[in-house]
């Protein structure tokens, strides 16, 4: 099967070997530039907010109000038009970097796959090495070739929509819960920037079975990924569940959504994101 290409970036500090050592997500990779982003859902702010959460849209198969419990997983809506995407940034490591290298393959012959959204994504990103300060030896994604704070870049970028899917660095090295309490800090930090956002929170998709170690293992994501939505519903943050749909019977990857099944175990093929776009699309609040 194709793997997914990894960027290698010389210099990186004992820190960072460990964390790539321990998580399985690649090396920094550079960014394509991001183009302006629109600006259309001026929803309530979320954060500490009630566990029922509501957004209008305006249009089309998104007209009408969709009242989501978000101590739940968003569930199974009409699917949305491209246009739904068009105010969101993804954020995430490698397995969402081979996610933005899909979108870019499809929309050479499909311009409004996915909307306009846009990408922050770097291999080695976590929770936790989103706080360090930016140096050239930090691993903050990249918005024109520049280096940015996470709750910075949506900031720049005007984003409405944060989907945010985190934790494949942090688990193997930081352990569960501390985990989940970065994942709330890096959260709240992008509410404070850009208070109108709304927080979509998806799961961490699994690996496969092969691939598995002492600490980052489909248990311990299990485990964070039961723990994000519990966080969701203390927090009015969506919860989607996109790992639900990458899982075979025993819960592993599913072997023709991995891309390096003899590796890491965890990067996905086409396949793999054709079913996490679906899901996208027919998850919406």
């Amino acid at each position: 099967m194709k793997k997914l290409t990894k960027f290698g970036a010389a210099g990186f500090t004992a820190l960072l070997v460990g964390v790539l050592a321990l998580s399985g997500c690649g090396a920094e990779q550079e960014q394509p530039a991001n183009p302006p982003v629109s600006s259309a859902d001026t929803s309530a702010p979320q954060g500490d907010v009630s566990a029922v959460s509501s957004e209008s849209s305006s249009s089309g198969s998104q007209a009408g109000q969709t009242v989501v419990d978000t101590s739940a997983p968003v569930p199974e809506s009409a699917r949305v038009d491209d246009s739904y995407f068009d105010d969101a940034v993804f954020i995430g490591d490698s397995v969402t970097y081979k996610l933005e290298l899909y979108a870019q393959k499809n929309r050479n012959t499909e311009p409004n796959f996915l909307g306009k959204a846009q990408f922050l994504t770097n291999g080695s990103l976590g929770t936790h090495n989103a706080k360090w300060e930016i140096s050239d030896k930090s691993v903050h994604p990249k918005i024109n070739g520049q280096k940015v704070l996470i709750q910075d870049g949506v900031e720049q970028l005007n984003a409405k929509k944060v989907y945010i899917q985190l934790g494949m660095n942090d688990i193997g090295l930081y352990g569960v819960d501390d985990s989940i309490t970065t994942m709330d800090e890096l959260a709240q930090e992008i509410l404070k920037k850009s208070p109108d956002a709304k927080i979509y929170i998806q799961s961490v998709t699994p690996m496969v079975t092969n691939a598995e170690g002492k600490n980052l293992n489909n248990s311990n994501i299990n485990i964070y990924n039961e723990k994000l939505l519990e966080l969701c519903g203390q927090k009015g943050y969506y919860y989607i569940d996109v790992a639900s749909v990458m899982k075979d019977s025993d819960g592993s990857l599913i072997m023709e959504y991995c891309s390096d099944p003899d590796g890491q175990g965890i990067h996905l093929t086409d396949a793999g994101c054709k079913a996490w776009v679906d899901y996208l699309y027919t998850h919406t609040a």
